[in-house]
């Protein structure tokens, strides 16, 4: 079987998970995905069937959208909630007045730190494998371009946002960065891909439904 297979991914699932339950179900070995998601994120996610395989590169390349929303407050090691809290810190008051400005000044092309918990190579390992460990990897900064990111609502300690940005950005960078920015640490503690290109979270089905 060849072609691409739009899933929705459920939450705690590693993108693995979703592979590896798709080639039980439709008895083939030739599966792969075109992008990770976290295992706390859901959403959209692009599996491409035999011949298709050759083209995961050409899928990875795509823009891809977000929502989700960001706890301020909290500073965790994997710059999420699934992580190891380090920190509490009060939230400023009327922090509502400036979410809009710091979501714009957070716009555009940047260049930013990406988590220490992440599948980038350094040092010839997996980052999240040292993290993992204790040790510490300097993690360059990458780029990433923001094409657009919206504060949809602040709900406190939520802050709830909409996000469109290029390939190989860290939603969880974004979130680590608007906490150091209020000055209270902020992780994320939802997302779920919305598109990737120019398929939609809406023409994908469930797993069960395959």
């Amino acid at each position: 079987m060849d072609g691409v297979l739009l899933l929705d991914k459920p939450v705690a699932w590693t993108s693995h998970d979703l592979v590896d339950a798709v080639r039980l179900k439709i008895g083939q070995r030739a599966v792969g995905h075109a992008g990770t998601l976290d295992p706390m994120a859901t959403g959209l996610m692009i599996l491409l069937l035999g011949k298709a395989t050759k083209r995961s590169a050409e899928f990875m390349g795509l823009d891809k959208s977000y929502r989700g929303s960001i706890r301020l407050g909290v500073k965790t090691d994997t710059w999420d909630l699934e992580g190891r809290l380090l920190e509490e810190r009060p939230v400023p008051e009327r922090v509502e007045r400036t979410l809009s400005e710091h979501f714009l000044e957070m716009t555009g092309e940047r260049s930013l730190h990406p988590p220490a918990f992440s599948a980038i190579k350094r040092q010839g390992q997996r980052a999240y494998a040292a993290a993992r460990r204790g040790e510490t990897l300097e993690m360059e900064p990458r780029p990433m371009h923001i094409h657009r990111f919206v504060l949809d609502a602040y709900e406190a300690p939520e802050v709830y946002f909409t996000v469109d940005c290029s390939k190989g950005t860290y939603v969880r960078s974004l979130a680590h960065e608007l906490g150091e920015r209020l000055g209270c640490g902020g992780a994320l503690s939802s997302l779920v891909r919305t598109r990737v290109g120019e398929f939609r979270l809406e023409q994908a089905m469930r797993l069960e439904d395959l």
